[in-house]
This record gives C-alpha cells, structure tokens and sequence, in this order.
C-alpha cells in the first residue's frame, strides 16, 4: 500500500495500525477508500459500498484503462489490458481475441455423424463435431458458416438447420463463443477438406456408442460436449 501511495504523489503515509488480533485499523483503511475514490473520479468510479450521489458505475466491473496488443494473425489477437473495479483494484488480464464459430450436430437415424482430427495444442486425435469458423467474413450468418463447415469436413448437405443456442468456449480467458447449430435431413457427399485438416475423417455414430466415446476419453471436446446438453434440451422439448 506504501508503494502505491509513493507512486500517487503522497510523501507523507503512515503505516497500517492493526489491533491486538491483527486487523487493520478503521482509520487507517478510511484513508485508503477516500484516496482511493479521489484518485479514480476523473473515471466515473466510486468504491462499493459509500454514497456516490450524482454519479454512475460503468456498465462492467472490471474496466480497461489501457490495453496493448502482444500477438495477431489471421485467427487470433492476444492482448493484455490494464484494469480497475469499482473498489479501485488495479490488474492485469490477459485476453484472447477470436471470432465466433459454428458447431454442427449432424443428426440422422438415430446418431451422430461425428469428424475426428489430430488436435496439435493436445497431441492427439479425438472425435467431435463439426465445427469452424470463416475468418475473413467474421460476421456471416451462422447458418450460412454451420452449411459450409458441414459440407467441408463431412461432405453431408443439410435440407434442415436449427439453430439450438449460443455458449461461450472458454470465458475465464477468450471471448470467443459459438453457435450450436442443428443439421437434419441429411445428404451424403464428398468433403472438400482445407490443407490444415489433412487425416481429419468422419464417421456415424449411433447415440448410445457416442456416450461410450465420451466415458473412454476419446470425444474429450467441451464444446461439442457443451452442445449436446442443449441438442438433449431441444429433444426433450420436443417429446413434452
């Protein structure tokens, strides 16, 4: 806390006072919320819990004051900001920026057709659903990216797609989320595989044998997981 108040322009901090059972005086932490409000009304924010008439919290709780760019390429930019709570907290977070994807549950007689792929971050190959993302057109209609990624990877044509919901990946870190998408009335044919999908193959899957993949560890992705809770959602619906 001397360290920071140094840094604020005060030269002239006494040192915390605690009781005979270790807690911090209430002088002392009065101080530090009134240095702490001052210090952070140019920016809108007020600490928890004291009047603030006339004034407004920001929409989110965790706020950037700076951020920098540390890495981008066609599929992604991680950045690191600087952040303030509402209490006055200073941090760092690091962000992953990626666009969001389709995930396809290709659905016909009673099963899934599933695409399985070797997955270089893990090193190993494991079944899942279809799924992508068109980087260059990161705002195309969801349907429109669950048709073509369907196409590419399993070379199945949907007569019917069904949008079941949207998730977010992996929210503790990246803001990238993902469509669930529905495909029915299902025509084979040939898949037009990208060069970064070499040794990706495709294969039906009667449910029941689905739910063994998973218990065997080898359908291990959270998203196609994450998506048949909301595809059982769906069924359930359905069948009331």
């Amino acid at each position: 806390m001397q360290a920071r108040n140094r840094e604020e322009g005060s030269c002239n901090v006494s040192r915390p006072k605690f009781d005979l059972l270790g807690r911090e005086s209430c002088r002392h932490r009065s101080r530090i919320r009134v240095k702490r409000a001052v210090r952070h009304d140019h920016l809108g924010f007020w600490p928890m819990g004291e009047d603030a008439p006339g004034r407004t919290l920001p929409e989110h709780e965790l706020a950037a004051t700076a951020s920098n760019i540390v890495y981008t390429n066609r599929w992604m930019t991680v950045r690191e900001d600087k952040t303030l709570r509402h209490d006055g907290t200073e941090g760092i977070f690091g962000i992953v920026d990626k666009p969001d994807f389709a995930l396809v549950i290709p659905y016909a007689d009673g099963g899934f057709h599933l695409v399985e792929q070797y997955r270089y971050a893990v090193k190993g190959r494991y079944w899942e659903f279809p799924q992508g993302s068109w980087e260059t057109k990161p705002d195309a209609d969801p349907l429109d990216v669950a048709r073509g990624e369907l196409a590419e990877e399993t070379g199945l044509r949907a007569g019917n797609l069904k949008r079941l919901g949207h998730l977010f990946e992996a929210y503790g870190y990246c803001n990238q989320g993902f469509h669930v998408i529905l495909a029915t009335d299902l025509t084979a044919g040939e898949p037009d595989l990208e060069e970064s999908e070499a040794g990706l193959i495709s294969r039906w899957f009667p449910e029941a044998h689905l739910w063994e993949l998973i218990a065997d560890g080898r359908f291990k992705d959270a998203p196609s997981i994450a998506a048949l809770a909301l595809f059982q959602q769906h069924r359930a619906a359905q069948t009331a």
